[in-house]
Order: C-alpha cells, then sequence, then structure tokens
C-alpha cells in the first residue's frame, strides 16, 4: 500500500483527527521551508477551506475521494485560483490566478488538499533549482546539493517526508531529474495524456505535468486523479484515441531494452553499477534483454534546446508588463516599457533562452536552426517507434551523476544542460517514462534508473517500476 493511501484510510477510519495532522504539518512546513527553501507559499486559505469541506464530509459518514486528506504540494508554474503563481519569476510576482488548472481541480475533486505551492527553476529553466528569483533549493540528502530542476522543491518535499505526493512539470527531465536527485519516483506521463490548461506555457509542444512520489503505487494514485481528456487543452488526447497497452506485472518473458548510445557517455560508476543490478534483476525474474539503438539521440541536447527555446521564446513574449505581473516604472514610452519590464523581470537563464529561441525563428536562420531541429525530432521519434517493435521498454540511468554541489556548474550551461542527457529525448518523442530510486552512491547521494515506455503505457511501465521497488527494498 503506497504511503497517500495510507494516510486516507487512516482518516477515513478516524485514526487521524484532520485539523490536529494539518495544524502538525503546517509547523513542520514552515521550519522545513527555512532549512531547504522548498515552497514560494503555503496555501494555508485553501487548505483551511478544504478541511472544512473533509470534516463536513467525514462527519456524515462519507468515505470521500480517492485522495482524502492526502497533502499534496504543487509546482509555483500550476495555476492555483487566489494563490500567487509566479513560476519563481521576478516578472510573476504579483501574479494570482482567477482560476485552478484543470489538474489542480482533479484533486480537489478527489479529496486532495493542496498544501503549498514549490519553488522551481525560473519558468522551468534549469537543472539544479538555483534559477529562482527565491533562492536556490537544496538537497534533503545534503544541503550542500542541488535537488535537480526544475521540479526541485516538489522533489525535496517528498523527499523529506514533508508530504508523500507533489505535482512537477517535465519539459526534458524537469520531473525525473529532481527525482533522481533526492531519491523519490518521478513519472513523467504521455504527451496529451495530462491536460496543460493552467500550467504556464514553457515550451508547449514538450512540457507535462506529472506526479513526483514516495512510492510507485502513490505515483500511479495520483497519475490517475490528473489524467483525463480535457477539452480546453487543445493537445490534450480522448480516451478513445488512446491505444491499448499491456499492464501485466508478470516480467517473465518482458523484453527489456537497452540502448547502447546511452553508455557511450560517461556515467559515475556507482549508477553504471545500479543499471548493472537492475539488469541482473530483469533476467533472474525471467526478463529478456535486447540489444536497441538510438542513433539520433546523440543529437537529443541540440534538438532539445533549439526547440525548447524557440517555443519559450514564443511563450513568454505576452509577460511584457501590461496586462499582469512585474511592472517597470519611469518609463517613457511603450517600448521602454517592454525592455525595462523584461530586463527587470527575467532571470539570466531566462534571458539566455529567449535570446536564443529568437535567433533560431529570426530570418535567415530558421531553416538552419529551428525547422532543422524539427526534422532530426522525427527521427528521434522513429529511432523509438523502430526499437519498440523489438521491446516492451526501455532501461537507462536517468542522469549521468547523482546530486552535483550548488554552484558547481552556474558558471558553464553546458555542462548543466547535459544533465539531461537520458530525459530529453522521452519528451521529443511524447513518450511516458519513470525514475525509480535504486541505492545511493559511495557519499551516500541517491541514484535514480529510468524506464521509458511506448505512448500511453503507464500503466505497464509502472507495474515494471513497482518490481523494481520491490527488488530493491527485498
Amino acid at each position: 500500500m503506497g504511503a497517500a493511501d495510507q494516510l486516507r484510510r487512516k482518516f477515513v477510519a478516524g485514526e487521524l483527527n484532520l485539523s490536529e495532522y494539518y495544524e502538525l504539518l503546517y509547523s513542520k512546513l514552515r521550519v522545513a521551508n527555512s532549512d531547504l527553501n522548498c515552497f514560494t507559499s503555503l496555501t494555508t486559505d485553501l487548505a483551511q477551506r478544504t478541511l472544512e469541506i473533509l470534516e463536513k464530509k467525514a462527519a456524515s459518514g462519507q468515505t470521500g475521494g480517492k485522495l482524502f486528506g492526502v497533502p499534496i504540494v504543487v509546482k509555483d508554474n500550476i495555476c492555483v485560483a487566489g494563490a500567487a503563481t509566479s513560476c519563481s519569476s521576478k516578472i510573476l510576482t504579483q501574479f494570482v490566478p482567477p482560476y485552478n488548472a484543470t489538474v489542480v481541480d482533479r484533486l480537489l475533486a478527489e479529496d486532495a488538499v493542496i498544501v503549498a505551492k514549490s519553488n522551481m527553476d525560473e519558468f522551468g529553466m534549469g537543472s539544479s533549482n538555483e534559477n529562482s528569483a527565491q533562492g536556490a533549493v537544496h538537497n534533503p540528502h545534503d544541503r550542500s546539493r542541488a535537488p535537480g530542476g526544475s521540479s526541485g522543491g516538489s522533489a525535496a518535499a517528498v523527499a523529506a517526508g514533508l508530504v508523500p505526493a507533489a505535482l512537477g512539470s517535465d519539459t526534458g527531465g524537469s520531473i525525473r531529474q529532481p527525482s533522481a536527485f533526492c531519491g523519490v519516483v518521478g513519472l513523467k506521463p504521455t504527451y496529451g495524456s495530462v491536460s496543460r490548461y493552467g500550467l504556464v506555457a514553457f515550451a508547449s509542444s514538450l512540457d507535462q505535468i506529472g506526479p513526483l512520489a514516495a512510492d510507485v503505487e502513490t505515483a500511479e494514485l495520483v497519475n490517475d486523479v490528473i489524467s483525463a481528456h480535457d477539452p480546453r487543452d487543445s493537445t490534450s488526447i480522448p480516451e478513445n484515441r488512446r491505444p491499448a497497452t499491456d499492464a501485466s506485472g508478470n516480467l517473465a518473458g518482458l523484453r527489456v531494452g537497452i540502448p547502447r548510445e546511452y553508455f557511450e557517455h560517461d556515467i559515475q560508476p556507482e549508477i553504471a553499477n545500479a543499471i548493472d543490478s537492475v539488469k541482473k534483476a530483469f533476467e533472474s525474474a525471467g526478463a529478456k534483454l535486447v540489444d536497441v539503438s538510438l542513433p539520433n539521440s546523440r543529437h537529443a541536447i541540440a534538438t532539445y534546446y533549439t526547440i525548447a527555446d524557440a517555443e519559450a521564446s514564443s511563450n513568454l513574449a505576452r509577460f511584457d508588463g501590461v496586462k499582469y505581473g512585474h511592472r517597470a516604472k519611469d518609463v517613457r514610452d511603450l517600448a521602454e516599457l517592454y525592455t525595462a519590464t523584461r530586463s527587470e523581470g527575467f532571470g539570466t537563464e531566462v534571458k539566455r533562452r529567449i535570446m536564443l529561441g529568437t535567433y533560431v525563428l529570426s530570418s535567415g536562420y530558421y531553416e538552419a536552426y529551428y525547422r532543422k531541429a524539427l526534422q532530426v525530432r522525427s527521427l528521434i521519434t522513429a529511432d523509438f517507434e523502430k526499437a519498440f517493435r523489438k521491446v516492451d521498454i526501455i532501461l537507462s540511468p536517468t542522469t549521468p551523476t547523482t546530486a552535483f554541489r550548488l554552484g558547481e556548474k552556474l558558471k558553464d550551461p553546458l555542462s548543466m544542460y547535459l544533465s539531461d542527457i537520458f530525459t530529453v529525448s522521452v519528451n521529443l518523442a511524447g513518450l511516458p517514462a519513470v525514475s525509480v530510486p535504486y541505492g545511493k552512491d559511495n557519499g551516500g547521494l541517491p541514484i535514480g534508473v529510468q524506464l521509458i515506455g511506448r505512448r500511453f503505457a503507464e500503466k505497464q511501465l509502472l507495474t515494471v517500476a513497482r518490481e523494481i521497488e520491490k527488488e530493491h527494498h527485498g
């Protein structure tokens, strides 16, 4: 039984008092935030309103929803009505959305309690959670280490045991990489399976909301709650257009792909050893290891950052100081307002990506860069389709190293970008993938292994992930 369901059952059975539990929880959240800096705000008013509803349900004998009383943290680029949604950026410091994201409505409909908004890399741009106007998040396993990004606050909150689950968003690894660094489960669902309505866009063809959780069962429960067709999101795919996939938990006969190109990169020895251990566990259970090739994955980083930055340049053009958020003062005309607002409001990494994105979309460079990246994206997708004709799932490291030190990569953007070498291809192809904790390195830092599945094969992916979790924990 997962951590979220255990907690729900205690609330339903009356073993835990909701008010007492949340009074203690908020005390813990405040103390933890002063230590880890994992929250941008605590949503106490919303939580109190939710608790009043839940207490009435409990008093009338209702069992409540699938997440009755379960505390959940929501990443600060996901809209929660009446709660500040800044994307950890100065330019949106004053923005309070009047509506909920669809995923928030779905959580509340199942009686979850939204307790906080989590710190993140500004607009989702980063792999260390240092690109935040609210300051860096610290890894609960070692305060001198990065928690990963951009969903670092969500990962840290779950890893610290504050909540059993959190929502993040994954554009190129922003759920899976921090999950690996912090030792939690992180699921990036199939593109189009979870509504993006109410998610502040970074790169619209890549962004996907998903859960970070204390265990696989909780990740699956939250994903089931938030996954559904939403007519308000034009990229949301109706259930009747989603192919049926195998959800069998029997590893005997499972074909596990080992992508040879992924192991041509420098991988920390303890991570390589963890992958070898998972391979042996698969073989012992009767699974078959199959060598597969993803030849165009060597172009994945360049392709990803070309497409993501181009889309960011377009999406972030709306933040100009006119309708909402930060607005520069003492300006003489509209052009100066735009320039001053964006100069003051955006951080260094966001400015870098906007400029790169504008460059690759500009006249004379569109064909050479952006269009070429789209063509390579198609090749990367085709590589996965070919591989999945031979295998059921693909196994790889989530990251090439365990959590690096805060400040270590800030002056070397390329080195930072390479933290996502094993994750960005999944977003380019729109596939589901999960990072599962599997041991620690010699310094006691968590290791994550990644499983990649066919489109809409989350059930099979999580079933296999659960077997890895069981094997690891004995």
